[in-house]
């Protein structure tokens, strides 16, 4: 039970961090980053390749690559969204577009094979209450638990961060103070982008850096937003705990083949019972009609 319950904690600080820059994005511009898993990978790619063609210090590349995912979220807002903002289903179009191109493009240069991992950044475990867990799950459990903290210190003290806040909740008053919605909706975008590239450099270690990765996060990405409200920071909290919990418990007394069926049972459910998510905060349909 012990180890069930560490495991959890780590599996849903892995979906907090790959979540979080998601529903950052959508709750600021509105927007639904499609491209998100494609972000994902281009975090991974990149640092893949400051260390092992570049040569640079592991926390240089990291930083270089978190940089380059933000300005690459910020520059497609800039010259492809901000021509589509407001009609949603351009805006989904386009990101999905773009993230399928970019994925596809990642394939044709050779983004395949086992060749492609990143090295974990310490390594060794460490025993917890007679559990064995290795220092790169604690860190992501600890970087999950940061940025939290961080992203809340962010949009309560920082000039931006209110911004951020007052865009979220009623755009056209933040409008007559002189908050310029685009330009925060595009730093939000690049915030969100930089987030992906983050998530994936932590937990990617843990794995294969591979194509597909993108589309199996954007699915999981996904269903958070859906059960615990795509615009919710406290919604992905417990959607990632849901999940995080559901899994471990899945693969311990049953088989890890069934953690995609529980995803899926959970994003039918709840559109069925609360369209708009635990946490959310768009209007339900008897309050729409």
């Amino acid at each position: 039970m012990t180890g069930m319950f560490i495991y959890g904690l780590i599996n849903s600080a892995v979906f907090v961090l790959m979540a979080i820059g998601f529903s950052l994005t959508f709750g600021i511009s509105g927007i639904a980053n499609f491209a998100y898993g494609a972000f994902y990978i281009t975090g991974a790619y990149v640092c893949w390749h400051l260390l092992n063609s570049v040569g640079l210090y592991y926390p240089i590349a990291i930083a270089i690559s978190v940089l380059i995912s933000g300005v690459l979220g910020t520059l497609i807002y800039r010259y492809v969204l901000f021509r589509v903002r407001g009609i949603s289903l351009s805006e989904v179009i386009a990101t999905f577009g773009l993230g399928i191109g970019m994925l596809e493009l990642y394939r044709s240069i050779g983004l395949t094979g086992h060749s492609y991992k990143l090295p974990v950044f310490m390594e060794g475990a460490v025993e917890i209450f007679d559990v064995y867990v290795d220092y790169q799950r604690l860190i992501i459990l600890g970087l999950g638990i940061l940025l939290l903290i961080l992203l809340w210190a962010f949009t309560h003290h920082s000039k931006i961060g209110l911004a951020f806040r007052g865009i979220a909740q009623d755009e056209e008053t933040a409008l007559s103070f002189g908050i310029e919605s685009e330009r925060v909706s595009m730093l939000s975008f690049g915030i969100g982008s930089a987030l992906a590239g983050l998530a994936a450099i932590t937990i990617m270690p843990l794995s294969l850096l591979a194509v597909e990765e993108g589309g199996n996060v954007l699915v999981l990405v996904l269903a958070i937003g859906i059960v615990g409200g795509l615009e919710s920071t406290l919604g992905v909290v417990v959607a990632s705990l849901i999940f995080g919990f559901s899994r471990i418990i899945m693969a311990t007394y049953f088989s890890p083949h069934y953690s995609m069926i529980i995803t899926l049972v959970a994003i039918v459910v709840i559109l069925a019972v609360k369209p708009s998510g635990l946490f959310g905060r768009f209007k339900e349909l008897e309050e729409r009609v």
